[in-house]
């Protein structure tokens, strides 16, 4: 499948901008004026996009306070909330349970935000529809497969005249949610042909590329012809790459969209904590590598001002916010994750 039109992003920004005014007529404006009013994140740029144009709307109904979203992967995300340099973090991978204990504000809370999928994107001249298994693709990136007339790929891909062109394996350079999800994946539906593990970070083939964040790797992959890599959905649209179908539980390939994306999310179970895993859940619709992503924080705050600018922004990601998603190439929330995560909100815990 092919990210169409070039101007998506120009018509995806002008619909982000009308929603943004309906927003800030409907909503007013409020503002405490306080210098606490700063609040501070890292981490996920899987969900970066959606981040920004949130931000920018919550500015919209609430002047007063900064919201600043600085990226860099999940990795860095969690370990700058661990250390507390930032007040709030996105990943889309979770603690380990050995990490913990080094958390210095406590117990912290997942916020489920949006869903997407994660594209496996590809730039091979004269290839413009491609379709790839579990084990295909466990061959591909463990530099099994070299060649993209390789056996496994054409058992995918019947009828198809695949060229000898090297195959070109383009990662995260950082640590990644997206990697994590990937990878996660690849140990759940690949089986034994993939040996590389799962994580924030793996050992990729030492003639692979590394790309910084999202945008980095599918910069790469555009710029390649061989390549192939791993962009969440916002990225991989606005730089028009090119994406596989993957094959779902069900046996089927599915392209890479947002109804399929929410399939997946909706046939996930939700643990109490709200965290969850939509890669390769049942059904025959649903795209089998969809990522979910989560805003992090401290349940107990410690700072009055700055603790409530954090929940209403909380508030505000979940609510009004949603209506931002699909513009913004992402899934909104199912309506039952939604409630639980407003729920949630009753958790934060704000100095009186």
């Amino acid at each position: 499948m092919t990210a169409s039109l070039s101007n998506r992003r120009a018509r995806r920004a002008a619909a982000i901008f009308f929603l943004l005014a309906l927003l800030a007529a409907a909503c007013g404006s409020s503002s405490s004026g306080s210098s606490d009013n700063t609040l501070n994140g890292s981490g996920s740029t899987f969900q970066k996009t959606f981040d920004e144009v949130a931000i920018a709307a919550f500015k919209q109904k609430s002047p007063g306070v900064t919201v600043n979203y600085a990226g860099g992967g999940s990795g860095k995300g969690k370990t700058d909330l661990q250390s507390k340099t930032v007040d709030f973090a996105g990943t889309d991978s979770l603690i380990k349970d050995e990490e913990k204990a080094g958390y210095q504000g406590g117990a912290v809370l997942y916020f489920p935000t949006v869903s997407a999928p994660i594209t496996v994107s590809y730039k091979v001249a004269g290839l413009d529809k491609l379709q790839l298994s579990a084990e295909s693709l466990a061959k591909i990136f463990s530099g099994d497969a070299k060649k993209w007339n390789d056996a496994a790929i054409a058992d995918d891909n019947p009828g198809v005249n695949l060229p000898s062109t090297d195959i070109v394996i383009v990662h995260r350079a950082d640590a990644s949610g997206t990697t994590s999800n990937f990878t996660k994946y690849l140990v759940s539906a690949a089986g034994s042909a993939w040996t590389l593990g799962s994580g924030d970070t793996v050992t990729w083939p030492a003639d692979s590329q590394a790309g910084q964040g999202n945008a980095g790797v599918a910069q790469i992959i555009g710029q390649t012809d061989g390549a192939i890599g791993y962009v969440d959905f916002s990225d991989a649209v606005a730089a028009n790459l090119t994406f596989a179908s993957i094959k779902n539980s069900a046996g089927n390939y599915t392209e890479p969209t947002l109804e399929s994306a929410q399939a997946a999310v909706e046939s996930a179970t939700i643990a109490d904590d709200l965290t969850y895993s939509p890669l390769n859940t049942s059904g025959a619709g649903a795209y089998p590598l969809t990522a979910p992503t989560w805003i992090i924080v401290y349940a107990k705050q410690t700072n009055k001002v700055k603790g409530q600018a954090l929940k209403d922004f909380l508030t505000f990601v979940l609510n009004d916010g949603q209506a931002l998603a699909k513009d913004a190439d992402y899934a909104k929330l199912p309506d039952s994750l939604k409630e639980k995560a407003n729920a949630q909100l009753s958790k934060l815990e704000i100095p009186a």
